[in-house]
């Protein structure tokens, strides 16, 4: 039997690299006859990754790159990386976020021989944003992605960015959910709930104006915010300023359970970043029954129709009663429609075994 060697390369104590590893260790197996999955980090790996990936299987290079780019120290680890895999001999190298592990992974075999065929998966900035940063930028990104076998995308338009800058082919499934969670009870009707990073690209400033709006029609709304960044403290002065303190409360970060908890409590879903890719959150949401009152972007279009099974919001706009009390109506039939969107389109390892298929397939 043939052994085929797998190395998932990326981020270890991400926990969406270790989504990935499960999905592959669980799924691998039955594609691949001799499947084994290796994995390299930029940095370390999370406790979980115990059980997926033997220790004598698995590389951590401790650095703490910065996905932006600039990563000098992450680019020292090259020939150790190189090495590493000079030993391991994978059939595949799949490399999560582009502009760093990308790029590391096209080093490796444009420049140090080693054969094996690169697997790249865009996670959003590495394409939506960097390759406008800079020429230089742009022609790394070009590169990377030209040297790739295969990518994957979790939107269409992620997808068309990507053929456009020189994209093979491009395999598109949502960075979906690895179960349909059961729906709680009954839930809470003017709950609102945002777990965004607070950050400025996901504008959480524009949350509360949004929502303070709301309130301004639904007197009882409520705000849960979860999660945490550089910008809580200016959110929580900007809370008091605009009167909101007994509607709005700041959780931050929550475990899986709390933040399964709280998705199941509300009846509202806000997500108003200035761009994006499909979210992971908000498909959580979906599956779970919210409401979503998304940004109008183009990805968050392949998921909402503005009216009918949620709202998005231009640049600017604030959701109008009219809107708020038609979609308030629908909710059964909201939860309804978007979690069966969800089990047919969102679930993971579906999409993963797909995805394996179609290596085996390029491998033949």
């Amino acid at each position: 039997m043939m052994v085929v060697r797998y190395v998932l390369w990326g981020d270890g104590e991400s926990p969406h690299l270790l989504k990935w590893a499960r999905a592959l260790a669980a799924v691998g197996p039955q594609v691949f006859d001799g499947f084994e999955l290796w994995a390299a980090s930029s940095r370390g790996f999370a406790p979980s990754f115990d059980v997926l990936v033997p220790q004598a299987h698995r590389l951590a290079l401790q650095t703490t790159p910065a996905f932006a780019g600039g990563n000098a120290a992450l680019l020292r680890k090259l020939p150790r990386f190189v090495h590493w895999l000079k030993q391991v001999q994978p059939a595949w190298v799949h490399a999560h976020y582009l502009t760093s592990h990308g790029t590391l992974a096209w080093l490796a075999r444009r420049l140090f021989g080693v054969h094996a065929p690169i697997v790249g998966s865009a996670w959003g900035s590495d394409i939506l944003h960097t390759p406008e940063r800079s020429a230089v930028q742009r022609a790394l990104i070009r590169r990377v992605l030209g040297a790739c076998t295969l990518t994957t995308s979790d939107s269409l338009h992620m997808a068309a960015r990507m053929q456009a800058l020189g994209a093979g082919e491009v395999m598109t499934f949502p960075f979906g959910l690895e179960a349909l969670p059961a729906l709680a009870g009954e839930k809470s009707a003017h709950l609102f709930f945002a777990n965004r990073g607070l950050e400025r690209p996901y504008a959480p400033q524009r949350v509360l104006h949004v929502f303070a709006g709301i309130r301004a029609r639904w007197p009882d709304a409520r705000l849960v915010v979860a999660n945490d960044g550089a910008m809580r403290e200016q959110l929580g002065a900007l809370v008091g300023e605009m009167g909101l303190t007994e509607s709005v409360q700041f959780t931050g970060r929550l475990d899986p359970a709390a933040q399964e908890r709280r998705y199941a409590q509300a009846q509202w879903y806000l997500s108003l970043p200035t761009s994006d890719s499909v979210s992971v959150s908000v498909l959580e949401a979906m599956a779970q029954g919210c409401i979503p009152i998304l940004s109008d972007l183009p990805a968050n279009r392949e998921l909402v129709q503005s009216g009918r099974n949620g709202l998005l919001l231009a640049d600017g706009a604030m959701p109008s009663a009219a809107q708020l009390d038609a979609l308030q109506r629908r909710a059964a039939a909201i939860a309804a429609e978007n979690r069966a969107w969800i089990a047919k389109h969102a679930l993971f390892a579906p999409a993963v075994r797909g995805f394996l298929e179609r290596l085996k397939q390029l491998a033949s």
